[in-house]
C-alpha cells in the first residue's frame, strides 16, 4: 500500500507518503515543534532525541501511514500514525528501542530535558488496552510555522483518517501536551473528544 506519489499538490505545497530518506527531515520537524508546539532546539544537547522518540520510527516501520508535507520540495510537516498501537509498541520493543538504549545509556547526559527523554526511551509507557480496544490506531501531527494557517493540518488529518479506515481501523487516539492550547482546540474542531489524563490531554475519535 506504500505509495510515493503526491496525494495532493498546491502551487508550493505537496502532500505525499513518506520515504525512508525522509527520516532526517521528519526528525528536524519533530525537534522544532517538540516544546508544546514550539522549537525545542535550545532545551537540550541531543536534539535528535525528539525525532528518535516520536517520529523516525514511523518512517522506518510504518511509512504507509506517514504523510509528509513539502514546501518548495522540503519536508516541513507530517502526520504520523500506526493502525494497531499495541502491535506497533511491541515491534518497537524489539526493533527500535534496544539500539537506542545502548546509544543513550542511563542516567543520560546533557540537560534535564535530555535526561528525561533518555529515561523515556528506556521505559516507554504502553497504551492501556482500555484505550486501544475502541481506538486501536494513534496519530500525531506537526507543522512548522511556514505551513501553519493554510488548512493543511485539517487536510492531512482527513487523509490519514481515510487511510486508517481503509485498513479497517475503527477508532484513533492521540495525546496532547496540556500547554499546547492551539492543538487542543484544533483536535476538538475536527471532532475529537478530549479526556483529561495524567500529564496529557487524551483525544479519541471513531472512524
Amino acid at each position: 500500500m506504500h505509495d510515493e506519489a503526491p496525494i495532493t499538490s498546491d502551487a508550493d505545497v505537496a502532500l505525499r507518503w513518506a520515504r525512508t530518506d525522509d527520516r532526517a527531515a521528519v526528525s528536524e520537524v519533530c525537534r522544532r515543534t517538540g516544546d508544546a508546539g514550539r522549537d525545542a532546539t535550545g532545551t537540550l544537547v541531543h536534539g535528535e532525541l525528539y525525532g528518535l522518540l516520536w517520529a523516525e520510527q514511523y518512517v522506518a516501520h510504518a511509512p504507509s501511514f506517514a504523510l509528509v508535507a513539502e514546501l518548495d520540495g522540503a519536508v516541513q510537516g507530517y502526520v504520523l500514525a500506526a493502525p494497531d498501537t499495541a502491535a506497533f509498541e511491541t515491534l518497537l520493543e524489539t526493533e527500535w528501542w534496544p539500539a537506542l538504549r545502548v546509544q543513550y545509556p542511563l542516567p543520560g547526559a546533557g540537560t534535564d530535558v535530555d535526561r528525561r527523554l533518555i529515561a523515556h526511551l528506556h521505559q516507554p509507557p504502553r497504551t492501556p488496552a482500555t484505550i486501544t480496544y475502541r481506538y486501536p490506531a494513534h496519530l500525531h501531527i506537526d507543522l512548522l510555522p511556514s505551513l501553519q494557517g493554510r488548512g493543511l493540518g485539517r487536510r492531512m488529518i482527513a487523509a490519514i483518517e481515510q487511510r486508517l479506515a481503509e485498513v479497517g481501523c475503527r477508532g484513533v487516539h492521540l495525546g496532547v501536551d496540556p500547554r499546547n492550547e492551539h492543538a487542543i482546540g484544533f483536535y476538538a474542531h475536527l471532532g475529537y473528544t478530549p479526556h483529561r489524563s495524567a500529564g496529557t490531554v487524551l483525544f479519541t475519535k471513531r472512524l
